[in-house]
């Protein structure tokens, strides 16, 4: 059954020797018969030619759509011959061909998937410097965009890049730089390693916010040992004159006194350390209820009245508004102490201090306002660091530690609310900061 061709071309050749042999057995009809048998064995011959040449053809068809990559392609071959085996063959073959394309496709919808999910910037370049492919990441991240098929250095001119792109692509190895000049103000980790078919693919790690915090780490430590090596220093000197003898000059009390000062001072910076840590790492727990912020108000002024008139200020409450607040009542009256005092200390020339609030929309707007001799404006946007003070001098004479304003701050974030400070010089200084507006406890 499978030698169908074969066995009708033989079946035709059959037909001629048969109509020799009647040819030579009947000799007075044997030119009719041979011509007749020669003529049928041609028409028998012709019909397998023309059907098999068609057949060819639907398989070359097919062929040429496969190398045009047309995988949907089939062969409307239903025979069992040998032309219909080459054609199944054929067929399961593309199959199987479109199966693992399917699979490359589904591996490489991933892939990208995977890339383009990645913080991290990615570039591939080819072996002739042109970009192959980026992900999301980095195409948002240069602004004039990734173009494909283009030289890297249109889409990144860093010179340290770029070196550690050539060198991984020359070298074969994988090769590491650190770029400062793909964004102003940004620094990346650049790893670039060899791909198998040469060029190399990039990795591009932004280590901004990493060395700010870093930094912020080594200043803080630098801050918190200058701080404290004033006080230690002042008791450890005292200590060593009381026991040298300076019992016996008369300036014993002075001394202690000197002493108690600053292990006061130490004390509070200590507190105010582990209150700022606590509240910036978010290990303490607000308690956060509906108050009126008239409630707030008049705790504030009640706490620092005596202290003000002591001191000839006037403590006044003025604006107010009805509702209620997110608030911990205990971190919200810090926030108070913290800014009332800061207006005892350096706003005093004034002669009064202003206390307030006001609805502003879906929050309450407080405010601490002093008539002092203000701040001037390049020091307004850093007042909210840990350490740093306007007037260092008088800051440390007073007894602060640099932080009150920080601890405040890390409160506000909190409480989801905001705080700035507004002043110029000659005319004081007004520190604001906003809560949400509440109708019943928070779920």
């Amino acid at each position: 059954m499978r030698q169908r061709i074969f066995f009708k071309l033989l079946a035709a050749f059959a037909l001629v020797m048969a109509a020799a042999i009647v040819a030579l057995i009947f000799p007075s009809r044997s030119l009719i018969l041979l011509l007749l048998a020669v003529a049928i064995a041609l028409l028998i011959a012709g019909v397998v030619s023309a059907l098999t040449a068609r057949r060819l053809r639907h398989i070359i068809h097919f062929a040429d759509r496969i190398a045009t990559g047309d995988l949907e392609a089939q062969i409307a071959e239903n025979s069992s011959d040998e032309i219909g085996q080459v054609a199944s063959s054929l067929d399961a073959a593309v199959r199987r061909l479109k199966g693992n394309f399917a699979e490359l496709e589904t591996s490489k919808h991933q892939l990208e998937t995977l890339l383009n999910s990645m913080e991290d910037a990615v570039i591939a370049v080819g072996p002739d410097d042109r970009v192959q492919w980026v992900n999301n990441s980095l195409d948002k991240m240069v602004p004039q965009g990734a173009r494909l098929d283009s030289p890297v250095e249109e889409t990144i001119r860093d010179p340290d890049f770029l070196q550690a792109v050539h060198s991984a692509s020359k070298e074969i190895k994988v090769s590491t730089s650190r770029a400062r000049s793909i964004l102003p103000g940004r620094t990346f980790d650049v790893t670039a390693a060899p791909l198998p078919g040469g060029g190399a693919v990039a990795v591009l790690r932004d280590l901004t916010e990493t060395e700010r915090v870093e930094k912020t780490r080594r200043d803080f430590i630098a801050n918190v040992s200058h701080e404290l090596r004033t006080p230690l220093t002042s008791v450890q000197g005292y200590t060593e004159t009381l026991l040298d003898g300076g019992m016996d000059n008369g300036h014993t009390r002075e001394f202690l006194d000197i002493i108690r000062k600053n292990a006061t001072r130490m004390s509070r910076l200590t507190e105010d350390l582990l209150t700022l840590a606590r509240v910036e790492s978010g290990e303490h727990q607000f308690d956060i209820q509906p108050v009126p912020p008239a409630e707030l108000l008049r705790e504030a002024v009640q706490h620092f009245r005596e202290s003000a008139r002591a001191q000839g200020i006037e403590l006044q409450l003025e604006d107010s508004t009805s509702g209620f607040v997110a608030a911990d009542r205990e971190a919200i009256r810090q926030v108070f102490s913290n800014l009332v005092d800061n207006a005892l200390k350096y706003g005093a020339s004034g002669g009064k201090i202003v206390l307030g609030a006001r609805a502003l929309g879906e929050s309450v707007e407080f405010h601490v306002q002093d008539f002092g001799p203000g701040i001037s404006s390049e020091h307004i946007p850093r007042l909210f660091e840990r350490f740093y003070r306007v007037d260092k001098a008088r800051s440390r004479e007073s007894g602060g530690t640099g932080l009150g304003l920080a601890i405040a701050k890390h409160i506000m974030f909190a409480h989801h609310g905001s705080i700035r400070a507004e002043s110029e010089l000659n005319h004081g200084s007004r520190f604001i900061f906003t809560l949400p507006a509440v109708e019943e406890i928070p779920q």
